[in-house]
């Protein structure tokens, strides 16, 4: 359990956006421990950590040039960012985008997790070779019944021909976690069950089994 990953997915919750966001990244410094953060807060959450690696939630992919309004994978870069999240349900974007986005995440050595919706979208995405594949079904996302015990099924299906695949959606207790490492997720995507809770650093523990 100690080699699997646990990357909390900041969103642009209030709680962890701006100044908030450099205080949960230091709260929840861990080895295992991924953030995603906003763009705008990267190279201040960067700064707050020593242990966990720092992600952008979203760039273009594109460089430098005329982008009034993109978010650049070489800005990502310069911000000290460990890597990108792209697709994500709530920031879609085309397979031919996506497919831009790997290419350039490697040229600018940053990691790449793809989000996908279904199992269909998951296994065309894996065929890029992002470095991780996750899943996260819409309806799940902030509710209270896990991915793991609604659609077991489902990380059992993916992990059959997913390497590096990470879950997540409605992920609240160790138990969901432990279930999804179970049936072959080599991390876990979570987020207001973290960022929302009273005790944020308190929560992590619980979810790593600490």
């Amino acid at each position: 359990m100690k080699n699997k990953l646990v990357i909390v997915n900041f969103k642009n919750y209030r709680e962890s956006s701006g100044k908030n966001a450099a205080k949960l990244a230091k709260k929840l410094d861990e080895k295992n421990v991924w953030i995603i953060v906003n763009p705008v807060d990267l190279k201040d959450a960067v700064k707050s950590v020593k242990k966990s690696k720092v992600l952008a939630s979203h760039a273009d992919p594109v460089e430098y040039g005329r982008y009034t309004g993109l978010v650049t994978f070489p800005e990502i870069k310069n911000s000290g960012a460990y890597g990108v999240l792209l697709n994500h349900s709530e920031r879609k974007i085309p397979l031919n985008k996506i497919k831009e986005g790997i290419k350039l995440a490697g040229k600018y050595k940053l990691k790449i997790i793809v989000s996908s919706s279904s199992l269909n979208e998951a296994y065309r995405i894996s065929k890029l070779n992002p470095d991780y594949t996750a899943i996260e079904p819409p309806e799940l996302i902030s509710g209270r019944l896990s991915i793991s015990k609604a659609r077991p099924e489902l990380i059992k299906n993916a992990a059959k021909k997913i390497k590096n695949l990470i879950v997540g959606a409605g992920v609240h207790t160790r138990n969901d976690v432990v279930a999804a490492y179970k049936y072959g997720a080599k991390g876990i995507l979570i987020s207001s069950a973290i960022v929302k809770a009273k005790n944020p650093k308190n929560k992590l523990r619980e979810i790593n089994g600490n």
